[in-house]
């Protein structure tokens, strides 16, 4: 089995619950994880999937859509693009959300999921 990974690339978007979060740009920190059915590549890219793909999917999902209320549904958008390429056979994706308003000082808003869903 081969992975292929963007892990820790911190994209800046106005999403969340709250019309305040939808002011300013706020960071998001997103992991992402697949695994593709391949196992020959013959030095050849279109045999694979490019990680600079992955991050372009958080890219353009966070930084260029309007406002999104749940990190879930951002996951949903993210796994819809990247299951498209059918050397795709599972993707892990873990979205932080750093500055996210919690009613106690510390903790880190996290979402993660696994597509396929069971």
């Amino acid at each position: 089995m081969f992975k292929i990974g963007i892990e820790n690339y911190t994209v800046y978007g106005r999403h969340g619950a709250y019309e305040f979060e939808h002011e300013n740009p706020q960071p998001f920190i997103v992991t992402i994880w697949v695994e593709i059915t391949n196992h020959r590549f013959d030095d050849n890219l279109s045999q694979t999937v490019n990680y600079a793909d992955l991050q372009n999917v958080a890219f353009e999902i966070i930084a260029n859509s309007p406002p999104i209320k749940l990190m879930e549904t951002m996951m949903e958008k993210m796994f819809t693009e990247i299951s498209k390429n059918q050397l795709v056979k599972r993707i892990d994706i873990r979205i932080e959300k750093p500055s996210a308003q919690l009613p106690h000082e510390s903790g880190l808003a996290v979402v993660e999921a696994v597509w396929p869903f069971e």
